[in-house]
């Protein structure tokens, strides 16, 4: 049900809140028996936030150039990546579009982070104070309605291959409470996916606060009765976390299955 020799999810220092070279990452891939790691760095577009989570222009330039020498260094050991995380900015899909045609991407996964405010944007899937205080001003329910909606809206515009954190708006704030038109709005982003033939992705960062990945196995056994395929990412910003997690994954796909 799901490969966990590969890595579909990794962050190094580029993207300003993870620590660690690419080259750290591929060395401790190789030392997990991993037989592929994928880097999905953050890519942003018209966003105003009061500090940045994702990289420059100048800074794809470089991990293009680094993972290419990295590739051709370590093909004969492990299988190297270059893919993108894109955050959907609903104001700016043509420019979003146009960033991700200056490069070549082995993987794009979507994502959406920011949601648009008088004051800013709020960063819906943030566990910092400032953020939950700031949706709280906006409203939960409102919050959560527009994250499903506008990412409903980036799968169907946006040439992504895998969806990330179908969950996040619902993880860190302490009020949040799934309704039943969110669930009608989940089941209609699953179904676009599945129209798509994307992957979904199983975050294992979960475990670092629950008993299961992200998203919940609720919603993985709806990607199931769909057929979508599911992909394995850590998420992890420390090299030494590369496959974090893996081999709870494992054990618990193997209990999915059993089940379905």
């Amino acid at each position: 049900m799901i490969d966990t020799t590969v890595d579909n999810h990794v962050h190094t220092r580029l993207c300003h809140h993870a620590r660690g070279e690419m080259e750290e990452y591929v060395l401790s891939a190789i030392s997990k028996g991993l037989r592929q790691i994928i880097f999905l760095e953050h890519l942003e577009v018209g966003i105003n936030y009061f500090e940045s989570t994702w990289l420059t222009e100048e800074d794809f330039d470089f991990y293009h150039a680094e993972g290419r020498r990295l590739q051709e260094k370590y093909k004969d050991t492990i299988l190297i990546g270059l893919g993108v995380e894109v955050g959907y900015n609903p104001r700016y899909v043509v420019e979003i579009q146009q960033r991700l045609a200056l490069h070549t991407w082995d993987r794009i996964g979507i994502s959406y982070h920011f949601l648009e405010t008088e004051s800013g944007h709020l960063n819906m899937v943030s566990r910092k104070q400032i953020n939950i205080d700031r949706l709280d001003q906006y409203g939960v329910d409102e919050v959560i309605n527009r994250y499903y909606t506008d990412l409903l809206d980036a799968v169907d515009k946006l040439p992504g291959q895998v969806l990330c954190h179908i969950d996040a708006v619902l993880r860190h704030h302490p009020e949040v409470i799934f309704k039943t038109e969110h669930n009608a709005l989940l089941d209609e982003l699953l179904d676009m996916v599945a129209l798509k033939n994307m992957s979904l992705e199983v975050n294992t960062s979960g475990f670092t606060t629950k008993s299961e990945p992200y998203p919940s196995l609720a919603i993985i056994k709806k990607a199931i009765e769909r057929n979508i395929s599911l992909v394995a990412g850590s998420d992890e910003n420390r090299p030494e976390d590369v496959g974090r997690y893996f081999d709870r994954l494992q054990e618990l796909m193997k209990k999915l299955q059993a089940e379905s």
